[in-house]
């Protein structure tokens, strides 16, 4: 199994000039725990996490003064769409890392996490019953 098999599709990605505090809104909608950060062409720059906004916050920075260029982790490791999804596994655990932007050309295409490759493996054996 490939990344493009498995990633999602439908990314949100931050530009460097986002400010800290709708970082930290986007990521409290519970639907994200990091976002790539990318130029204006889709190339990832790197990836603001929730760890990093809280650093930010530690170090006294104000969330409406900051932006995801100031705070992202650079160098983000990245996958190309047609890594084996092995490979990916093995850079998680590597790295304890959650997610793991996918590119084609050094442009972002995707998105692969922890619960996208489990998701493709296990098949739910649950029923959910309700009660007058």
């Amino acid at each position: 199994m490939k990344a493009k098999e498995v990633m999602n599709k439908i990314v949100t990605a931050a530009k460097q000039n986002t400010i800290g505090r709708d970082l930290a809104v986007k990521l409290l909608s519970g639907m994200y725990s990091g976002l790539p950060v990318v130029d204006d062409k889709g190339k990832v720059l790197g990836i603001v996490s929730e760890f990093d906004l809280l650093k930010a916050i530690r170090s006294g920075k104000a969330l409406e003064q900051v932006t995801a260029g100031e705070i992202m982790s650079k160098n983000p490791i990245c996958v190309n769409e047609d890594t084996a999804v092995d490979q990916i596994i093995d850079l998680m655990t590597k790295y304890n890392i959650i997610r793991v932007p996918v590119t084609r050309n050094d442009t972002l295409v995707g998105v692969i996490s922890r619960c996208d490759i489990l998701n493709s493996v296990v098949e739910p054996k649950f029923v959910t019953f309700f009660a007058d």
